[in-house]
């Protein structure tokens, strides 16, 4: 018997479960009998990059990386963040001088040896693994799960610089690389200091292109296009410095032309400290930005319409009781290709809220992007964070590095009532895992502070998963007091994509006989 069609087959069901997509076509000859329904398999294999998290020397960051448990004992399974290689200046390079290309050499051989040494790396699902870095010389992290560790892998970047122009609590989630994100929030004003991060996972050099629009359109740009990452490097760009206009609030849309990318922004605000902004929801005529603080005493949404038609949308705040439209805001007019901007100034008044966009016209569902710039405190004591629109909680979502003090949870249902299973893991120290059962209602946003393991030493993981009704949109904010302070910094939740569709393909074994 030949064993080559059959190999291609499971080859490809593999294959769907690493890359969550693959194509099985029968070989030539007599019909294969109509294949069963998709099969709900785990994933096999995730990537995460993290950008590098600070250029302050008073900076303290906290890498935490965590999978969800589940099934399976696979003793080959890892989950490994190593740093990315630093990105050469060829400016700095000069090839005529043998002891400066020599002394360039070591370097880099150097840098290629640590970056095989793991920063952090998850042994066993369910407990967090936590790592600690001081300083500026933390570097972009570049990783990889595979196994039973693949799915569900998440890990949290969190720093705290207590002074200078970049003071804030700064919280990232590392990003799954990708090939477009949009970024609306960003700012090349000169009271900011935007940066935008590109960090290439893979062996071969990436190539980017970077386009801002404000509110009257795209902004003129000669240095935006062509920006090569090197292969497991990771470049930081100024925004400013891409054009000569000074713009408040827009957005930015990073492209690749070749290879994929992690992409995220570092703000600093001269008066309101700083943060991440991570790329809005893929563009939908609907979005949802959950968790906006209770105190918050100023919020302001941007929006962007990619496309070639105009937008009119609904501005809806979903409180703790209803869904209710903000005075003066009830609705935005987006045009094609500009930013808008609506001052929401303090909306949720003492309440958590969270915001949906839709359509004036059912029948007119123009795409769109948005994120919220939320401030909490007044004059010296702002501290600034970011909310950009995402997608449903899904089957299941989690968000590493909470605190025994500090951390909500944010749930709204911007549909149906929904029902929602919250797993707090074990501690990075020790701790057994609880959970809780939450009902959010229709329209409403629920915040809640989460029941932290039993005996929890170190920090912990929380995993929500939608049982019933829906869809739920999520986030989690962390706080810490410092100087008066109350920084602040919230990460979202959207499907953690750990299980992927595989047609279960049925083979006549007999057509494969000699």
């Amino acid at each position: 018997m030949k064993s080559t069609h059959l190999s291609l087959i499971a080859g490809a069901v593999a294959l769907a479960a690493i890359t969550g997509f693959a194509t099985v076509t029968a070989p030539d000859g007599p019909a294969a009998p109509e294949a069963k329904a998709a099969a709900l398999l785990p994933v096999e294999r995730s990537s995460l990059v993290c950008p590098a998290p600070s250029s302050s020397e008073l900076a303290e960051t906290q890498y935490t990386a965590f999978t969800p448990a589940g099934e399976g004992g696979d003793a080959k399974a890892t989950a490994e963040l190593k740093p990315a290689l630093p990105a050469v200046d060829e400016d700095d390079e000069d090839e005529t001088d043998p002891e400066k290309a020599e002394k360039a050499e070591e370097a880099a051989e150097k840098a290629r040896k640590k970056a095989e040494k793991p920063v952090l790396a998850v042994k066993e699902p369910g407990k967090p693994v936590v790592v600690e870095a001081d300083g500026s010389d933390a570097p972009a992290l570049v990783g990889t799960a595979t196994g039973r560790l693949a799915p569900g892998w998440t890990a949290q970047q969190t720093t705290q610089v207590t002074a200078g122009g970049a003071r804030g609590l700064l919280g990232v989630t590392c990003t799954a690389p990708g090939t477009d994100f949009w970024f609306p929030g960003a700012s090349t004003a000169k009271s900011r200091q935007d940066y935008v991060h590109l960090t290439n996972p893979d062996d071969a050099a990436a190539v980017a292109d970077i386009e801002l629009y404000g509110p009257k359109g795209a902004l003129k740009s000669d240095v935006g296009d062509g920006i090569t990452v090197p292969a497991r490097s990771s470049v930081a760009l100024l925004l400013s410095t891409l054009t000569d206009e000074a713009v408040d609030e827009l957005t930015a849309h990073v492209t690749t032309r070749s290879g994929r990318i992690g992409a995220v922004v570092l703000s600093a605000d001269d008066t309101s400290g700083s943060d991440w902004i991570t790329a809005s929801d893929d563009p939908s005529g609907t979005l949802v930005m959950p968790g906006i603080p209770a105190d918050a005493t100023s919020v302001q949404l941007v929006a962007f319409a990619p496309g070639e038609d105009d937008a009119d949308v609904k501005v809806q705040l979903m409180g703790k009781n209803a869904t209710f439209s903000p005075a003066g805001n009830a609705t935005l007019h987006i045009k094609s290709g500009m930013t808008a901007t609506a001052d929401l100034k303090d909306v949720t008044r003492d309440e958590p809220g969270s915001l949906r966009l839709t359509p004036v016209e059912k029948n007119r569902a123009t795409p769109i992007v948005a994120a919220l710039r939320v401030v909490r405190g007044s004059g010296d004591e702002q501290e600034v964070a970011y909310i950009p629109a995402t997608g449903p909680v899904g089957a299941r979502s989690s968000v590493a590095d909470n605190r025994a003090k500090g951390s909500t949870l944010s749930l709204t249902a911007p549909g149906a009532t929904a029902k929602v299973k919250v797993t707090a893991s074990a501690g990075s120290g020790g701790g057994e895992p609880s959970v809780e059962t939450y009902t959010v209602k229709s329209g409403t946003t629920l915040a809640v502070t989460p029941k932290a393991p039993e005996g929890l030493k170190g920090t912990y993981a929380l995993t929500v998963e939608t049982t019933s009704g829906g869809p739920v949109h999520a986030s989690r904010s962390l706080a810490l007091t410092e100087g008066g302070v109350q920084m602040f910094t919230v990460q979202t939740l959207p499907d953690d994509a750990g299980t992927v569709a595989v047609p279960s393909a049925r083979q006549d074994l007999s057509v494969l006989d000699d």
